[in-house]
Formats: structure tokens, sequence, C-alpha cells
């Protein structure tokens, strides 16, 4: 963690002050990656990222601040001033003639030109019995429990998982909960 991160911050500060953004944002990363949560954090990011004119991610870093902290008002004011600057722009592109929807076709255009698929080997051989037939192991978790599925192990010889899922069915659902344990004791004289 951050032994002094008063100092920590100030140097980001001190980046993003001297519009050397890259480093701000390059040291900001793995510091973000473990505090999603902090206000600091996400204003800082979205300073960075608004330097590097990446104003889609820097807003949503902004809204994240105000859901953070809604009383502040640091964040709520560079989330204005964005979204004063994004349609500044807007109207700048489209004086211009520029589309958005053009441009964004043609750069998908040029990615797909350069586009290589992979070549891959494939085999009409069908599996073989022996693999299709393997069971899962029985402490592998089962996540959608059902009593349908206890009674199809139960044919299967499969106690275990029967068990298993009886044992989450009686979490799931606390009323039927004699009805399972009974099942659960008679599966466990089978074993």
């Amino acid at each position: 963690m951050l032994t002094e991160p008063h100092l920590f911050f100030a140097d980001i500060s001190l980046d993003l002050s001297r519009g050397e953004y890259h480093s701000g944002l390059n040291k900001l990363q793995p510091v973000a990656e473990r505090l999603p949560d902090s206000y600091l954090v996400n204003l800082l990011l979205a300073k960075a990222l608004k330097g590097m004119r990446q104003y889609s991610a820097a807003r949503s870093h902004l809204e994240r601040c105000c859901d953070l902290a809604p009383a502040n008002q640091v964040a709520w004011k560079e989330l204005i001033e964005l979204q004063a600057l994004c349609a500044e722009k807007s109207a700048e592109e489209s004086a211009m003639g520029f589309d958005p929807v053009a441009d964004e076709l043609e750069q998908l255009t040029a990615a797909l030109q350069n586009f290589q698929p992979e070549n891959t080997t494939e085999s009409f051989d069908p599996t073989p019995i022996a693999e299709q037939k393997q069971p899962f192991p029985d402490d592998e978790p089962i996540s959608v429990p059902t009593e349908t599925l206890a009674i199809l192990f139960t044919q299967q010889g499969a106690y275990k998982k029967a068990i298993r899922v009886y044992t989450s069915l009686i979490q799931l659902k606390p009323d039927f909960a004699d009805e399972y344990r009974d099942k659960i004791d008679t599966l466990l004289e089978k074993l």
C-alpha cells in the first residue's frame, strides 16, 4: 500500500499541472485497481484522461466521483467543464464536416483490412465416448442446485453430488429443509 499517500498524490498533481498526463496516468493505474472507490484517485484519473483527450473515460471517472461524494463540488465543476468542452469540440467538428460515425467506420474498415484469421486445425472425429462420460469431481461447485438435479444424481449413483445439491437446497429453500435432510440421511446410508 502507499506509505506516504500525500506525497504520492502531490507528485501526480504536479505531473498533471505540467501537462505530463501519461506519466500521471501511469503512476495512478496500479493504485486505481486497488482503490476503485477513492474519490481522489478517480478525480486525478479524470484529469489525466481529459488532458490526453480521452473525454469519455474522463467523464466516467468524474461521474464516479460525483456518486462517491455528491456534496463535493470539485468533480461537479470538472464534469460541467468537460461537457462544455465536448459540446464545443462537437460543434467545431460539425462545422468542419466531420462525421463521427463515418470516422469510426473508416477506422473499423482499416482495422478489418489488416485482420488475418487464425489458422485452426479441425478434426471431424467425434469426442471419444470415454471422454464424454467423464464425470466432474464431487467437490466441484454446482452453480444451479435444483431438486431435479439431485434426483438425477441419485439415479446415476452419484450420491455425494446429490448430497451437495440437497445441502445447497436447504440454504436456498429453508421451508423444505426437513424433507431435504431426510433425503440426505437416505443417501448417506447408501454410501
